[in-house]
């Protein structure tokens, strides 16, 4: 029993168990993962990574559509083997599950496969794939079990005409119609790649806005521009019905501010957000508590059961991996007795990879006033931006939210090429309680893309120079 007793075991090897075994290993502890799948977990090999290696094929494709304007000429047309596109983004995935694989053998943390599921007295059970059931001793237990793809009672998923997140990235043969439900980031994402390699595709959102989590700015600016590339947006909208028909096409009946309308798609993307897997784990035996489907937990993502911790997408919060590897580590380095402060969820960024992408951070405008904040709202275009207009990507901008009082950055909202990797700044501004001045006299590089974010600072205080 002696190899069956470690410092922590770890359910599930996603961004935020794999994260929390690593963290674990290197306080000193000896860790194991139970990992029933891949390494890695969903967002490695079903969401986050090979989700951008097809939306780089999208880009790729599309800047080879239009070489033409940057004075290069495709001597036959830009074409694709949509095939070939699905199995890049699959390498991809494999090259970094075996990079996860290394990880954990450089950490020395011990991969147990099976499925596994608590039980009391600090204790974890794994059924292995040929069916043996083993017990494993633990101090601590760490619950990351993950989410996955919600199913609408209208949309009953079958894995060929009505479809979750995991068979639209391995879709054999590329639909001619698509209808996508749900505009979140997944929704989103999909709807933009498919559109781009050529699929016609419907976006279906219940709520009045596409993407409704983010500033309505940048739903807007979003929608306008689907629009313009083609995508059907249908807002304020509702799937009631979808049938499956003869030919195999699925029929799908809509309830818009218009009226009802039907449309007929090769395929159905459910795209309506997750839902967390803590069935069948052993809860109910172990007296964990739980609510609304998610884990109870405190600040320190402990459980009502001494030992027992959960994090990611089975206890509240965004379900965002950079959100469930920080959970991971603040749960670790506290049952290890470090100094840890709970985490701000109120500066977790988002990012989304659609063209133009989305990255955003802290209160949206509209939040902000109705929280009473007397607000200084700064926009800056990037059709005012040289790198932009260079790059051929206008599209878009940076807008920023302060407190009119104090100075404080209360949130920012970007959209446009490349805004992903620029949203850190606000984060950090944040974290650091900058104030407007402060960025404003922070110098930033010309001609780049970030510039944008000290210029709408400058815009909040009527100091623009570019606009």
């Amino acid at each position: 029993m002696e190899n069956n007793k470690y410092d922590l075991i770890v359910l599930g090897s996603g961004p935020g168990g794999y994260v929390a075994a690593i963290r674990a290993s290197q306080l000193g502890m000896r860790a194991a993962v139970v990992e029933k799948e891949n390494l890695g977990g969903v967002c490695l090999n079903w969401g986050c990574i090979p989700t951008k290696a097809l939306l780089k094929s999208a880009q790729v494709f599309e800047y080879l559509s239009h070489a033409a304007d940057y004075g290069i000429t495709v001597p036959k047309g830009a074409d694709k083997d949509f095939s070939k596109v699905i199995a890049r983004s699959r390498a991809v995935a494999s090259q970094m599950s075996k990079g996860i694989e290394y990880l954990m053998k450089k950490n020395k943390i011990d991969v147990i496969t099976g499925t596994g599921k608590v039980l009391p007295g600090h204790k974890v059970e794994v059924v292995s794939p040929d069916g043996e059931k083993t017990q494993y001793q633990a101090n601590n237990i760490i619950i990351a079990t993950g989410a996955r793809s919600r199913s609408l009672p209208a949309l009953p998923q079958d894995g060929s005409g009505i479809i979750g997140y995991r068979e639209a990235l391995t879709l054999e043969k590329q639909p001619e119609a698509m209808v996508v439900v749900g505009s979140g980031a997944i929704g989103t994402e999909l709807a933009y790649f498919y559109n781009a390699m050529g699929t016609k595709v419907t976006l279906v959102e219940f709520l009045p806005s596409i993407v409704p989590v983010e500033d309505d700015d940048v739903s807007r600016e979003l929608e306008r521009i689907f629009r313009k590339k083609g995508i059907k947006v249908l807002t304020g909208s509702e799937v009631t019905a979808a049938e499956k028909l003869p030919d195999g096409e699925v029929k799908v009946t809509v309830k818009t501010p218009k009226g009802t309308e039907e449309i007929v798609a090769d395929v159905v993307l459910s795209a309506v957000g997750v839902q967390a897997n803590i069935e069948g784990i052993g809860l109910e035996e172990t007296g964990i508590k739980t609510e609304k489907g998610k884990i109870l937990t405190d600040p320190y993502y402990r459980t009502n059961v001494e030992g027992y911790y959960a994090i990611g997408d089975v206890v509240q919060g965004p379900s965002l991996a950079h959100v469930a590897s920080a959970e991971g580590i603040t749960a670790v380095e506290k049952m290890a007795g470090l100094d840890v402060q709970p985490m701000d969820y109120g500066n977790i960024p988002g990012a989304t990879y659609t063209s133009p992408q989305i990255a955003s951070v802290g209160m949206t405008e509209k939040k902000a006033r109705e929280a009473g904040y007397d607000v200084k709202v700064g926009k800056f275009p990037f059709t005012a931006s040289g790198k932009a207009k260079a790059s051929g990507t206008p599209e878009g901008f940076v807008k920023v939210v302060f407190d009119g009082k104090y100075g404080e950055l209360l949130g920012a909202h970007m959209i446009g090429d490349n805004v992903t990797e620029m949203i850190s700044e606000a984060v950090l501004a944040r974290k650091g309680e900058l104030t407007a001045h402060e960025i404003l006299k922070s110098v930033h590089p010309h001609p780049t893309m970030s510039e944008a974010f000290m210029e709408a600072t400058a815009a909040a205080y009527g100091e623009a120079i570019h606009i």
